[in-house]
């Protein structure tokens, strides 16, 4: 690549997709951070049961990419997958705004918001899997500016979080959810039209259209339309498993020891063909930050439920006379990713330069430490607790700095980790086994929700000082077991390393 190509800039389509991408974001983060809350307050849902409706419904989330992922590259091509996406995610919107406002045709209000929750779910995967893989299709191999074009892509996921956590937390939570809730879907339409009319802008990335297998036909219809029909199947499946949700913890168990046993196998067969003891051992420490990952993002996804639901009760979030609403606190998050996130990029370069950059089990295990201390905090607030038992809203602003600066150390290692340590063969099935990971976290970060909340043992609703107490001690209980996983990891960090064969 010529110096004269890179002062040129980036391709043009980029822009367009960072706008697609930030407007889907202000849907998908804008419904959910409404979620919990409509759960309870609306739909009259108790804390426990709220959280594993959450839980399911995050988990399939994180779970659906891998099929869009794979319907896209055999049949529909990159393109049409994205306005696939678009147009189901605006159509599950619009079947939970109907449930806000209490339509009672059909179906019941409960029933719309869970048909538009599995909408959503196989929409996002459609979409979320592939507008990522355009961006990449934008760049040649080995163009240098590729990195820096991701970076600039994902600040747009961040800036649509932060809108749905301000304005659209606002909206719904001032003036009703069913006004949060369109204000979500009309996003995922500007999203959808800005990546339609911007089409030309990025025709040049490989894979847009319908592949070849996908035009081939059966019984004279196309293999294309024949396998999104079948997926919509996917959409009342995802409505079972939200409403059941307790089977869907044991397909996600099967699912991940089927995956270690195909993955760990596959780097025996790669030792076996290339005469090496590399690929199982690499496959070995994948496994291993499969479960570190998981117990990360379990305990950080408490920031849609169980975080949420102590804001409303426990947290004093007045400000100058004016109350922020308690969904409104999650924006702390994609506040301080935008504020930090470039600084953790230059200081992982100086560090490497300088020959001090962590090894990744240390970087996961420093990130765990900033989590488990972030949960710590809340003791620390306790000790300046109100007359109505609310703890200051610094307490969440400390909180969340340092759940977002564990974040910076793990998140941006993971997808890069897993393709190095993968086997070529098996490339996209441990990169599917890596969302599987925040799948089975998010789901797991439902059931640890249940330990909190302002209800007892035997679903009694709490005092606000009772309330407080459980939701501390429950916290701080997470935290030290944290600190305890993290010291775990740095003890075993060389025999780790060892495993990884060299990756860094």
């Amino acid at each position: 690549m010529s110096e004269i190509q890179v002062k040129q800039g980036h391709p043009k389509g980029l822009m367009t997709l960072f706008f697609s991408e930030m407007w889907e974001r202000v849907c998908y983060y804008g419904m959910r951070v409404l979620l919990t809350l409509y759960l309870v307050k609306s739909l009259m849902k108790g804390d426990a049961e709220a959280s594993l409706i959450y839980g399911a419904y995050t988990g399939l989330v994180y779970a659906a990419p891998i099929l869009g992922g794979y319907m896209a590259d055999k049949f529909l091509g990159y393109r049409n997958s994205v306005m696939l996406g678009a147009i189901l995610m605006a159509i599950g919107e619009l079947l939970i705004v109907g449930s806000a406002i209490k339509l009672d045709f059909i179906m019941n209000p409960e029933n719309y918001l869970l048909v538009g929750m599995g909408i959503l779910i196989l929409g996002n995967g459609y979409f979320k899997a592939n507008i990522s893989t355009i961006v990449g299709k934008l760049y040649k191999e080995g163009d240098p500016r590729r990195d820096s074009g991701f970076t600039i892509f994902y600040i747009g996921i961040n800036i649509g979080a932060l809108i749905s956590t301000t304005l659209v937390a606002w909206v719904g939570e001032t003036y009703g959810f069913e006004y949060g809730f369109g204000l979500a879907g009309i996003g995922m339409l500007l999203g959808l039209l800005i990546f339609f009319g911007g089409r030309n802008n990025y025709a040049a990335a490989e894979g847009l259209g319908i592949t070849e297998e996908g035009k081939q036909k059966i019984a004279g219809i196309s293999k294309a339309t024949i396998a999104t029909v079948v997926s919509l199947l996917l959409i009342p499946v995802a409505y079972l498993l939200i409403k059941n949700n307790d089977l869907l913890g044991y397909i996600f168990i099967g699912l991940s020891l089927y995956m270690f046993y195909v993955l760990i196998n596959a780097g025996r067969k790669a030792d076996l063909k290339q005469n090496t003891n590399i690929w199982k051992d690499r496959m070995i420490a994948f496994v291993i930050f499969f479960l570190i990952n998981v117990t990360f993002w379990a305990c950080f996804e408490q920031a849609g439920t169980s975080l949420t639901l102590f804001a409303d009760r426990n947290v004093d979030r007045h400000i100058l006379g004016w109350e922020m609403p308690a969904s409104m606190t999650q924006f702390f998050n994609p506040f301080f990713i935008i504020v930090f996130g470039s600084i953790f990029s230059v200081m992982w370069i100086k560090l490497s330069k300088i020959g001090k950059n962590p090894s990744i089990p240390l970087k996961f295990a420093f990130g765990i430490i900033q989590l488990a201390l972030g949960f710590l905090v809340t003791k620390i607030g306790l000790q300046f607790v109100n007359d109505a038992y609310q703890v200051p809203l610094l307490t969440l602003l400390f909180l969340y700095l340092l759940h977002t600066t564990g974040e910076l150390f793990l998140s941006p290692i993971g997808l890069s980790m897993v393709t190095k340590l993968a086997p070529r063969e098996v490339a996209g099935t441990a990169m599917g086994a890596w969302f599987l990971s925040n799948a089975v976290a998010n789901y797991t970060a439902g059931q640890i929700a249940t330990l909190t909340g302002g209800h007892g043992a035997s679903g009694q609703k709490l005092s606000a000082a009772e309330g407080l107490m459980k939701y501390t001690d429950t916290f701080s209980t997470i935290g030290l077991v944290l600190l305890c996983i993290a010291l775990v990891i740095i003890i075993f960090n060389k025999p780790i390393k060892k495993l990884m064969h060299g990756v860094e």
